[in-house]
């Protein structure tokens, strides 16, 4: 079975604009993926899914969101398509609306580690922790990388900081041969939550995504706590990985 709808007309295009947008389950009405796009973007997760062939399902270490799509599917039924906001104006406002979505929908199937965003929810206790935290001083850590995590993620890992920030992220490949990473700083809600040194990067199997092999660096154990500098917390950007300059 497909989709009604597959693509968008070009006029339709013109007018949608940046948008964010839901994907449905509709046997119960949850939302269980929040994006965001232009063009066809939210008709991309069914149509990938579905070109996977039985062998290839059944090979492939299916992403919770691929794993919905397929129970969908299995039913005879269609992945509800909701453009939530449309006529956005760039992408890092995209992101912003997003953000804010991804925060008010918990338990997605958005893939691991997500986007972390430094300026959604918090309770009142994180907001003081974070803003009465001591900044960090990284400048004798050039090269090493901030990898902010979502609590979502950490909280499908039992609460263990190194599994929900070791994988799975969009870096350059070149990383596996070169390794060129010493540390890897786990940021949640611009906190530091743990420092790892890294022995190896990985390919990931089921994408073009890698992940790092390492140990707590128990010697920086006094950054745990600290608050990521503000350079380093830029609204609106998009990516979870920054290098430390």
């Amino acid at each position: 079975m497909t989709e009604k709808y597959s693509n968008f007309s070009s006029e339709v295009i013109d007018e949608l604009g940046y948008y964010v947008y839901r994907l449905v389950d509709p046997r119960n009405g949850e939302t269980f993926y929040v994006g965001k796009g232009k063009g066809n973007r939210v008709f991309a997760h069914v149509a990938e899914t579905l070109k996977l062939t039985e062998q290839e399902q059944n090979e492939a270490l299916l992403s919770l969101k691929q794993e919905r799509i397929r129970s969908i599917h299995a039913e005879g039924l269609e992945v509800i398509q909701i453009i939530h906001r449309h006529g956005i104006s760039n992408e890092k406002t995209a992101y912003e609306v997003e953000a804010a979505l991804i925060d008010a929908y918990p338990g997605l199937a958005n893939a691991v580690g997500g986007h972390g965003n430094d300026f959604g929810a918090l309770n009142i206790k994180q907001i003081i922790d974070r803003y009465s935290a001591a900044e960090a001083d990284l400048s004798n850590f050039k090269g090493s990388l901030i990898i902010k995590i979502t609590q979502g993620v950490v909280d499908l890992n039992d609460g263990n900081i190194y599994e929900a920030v070791r994988a799975a992220w969009k870096l350059s490949p070149k990383l596996i041969q070169k390794n060129t990473v010493p540390y890897v700083f786990a940021s949640l809600n611009g906190v530091i939550k743990g420092v790892y040194r890294v022995n190896q990067w990985l390919a990931c199997t089921d994408s073009e995504r890698i992940l790092f092999e390492g140990i707590a660096a128990e010697e920086l154990n006094n950054f745990i706590g600290k608050r990521i500098p503000d350079s380093y917390r830029k609204k609106g950007a998009a990516s979870p990985t920054r290098y430390i300059k």
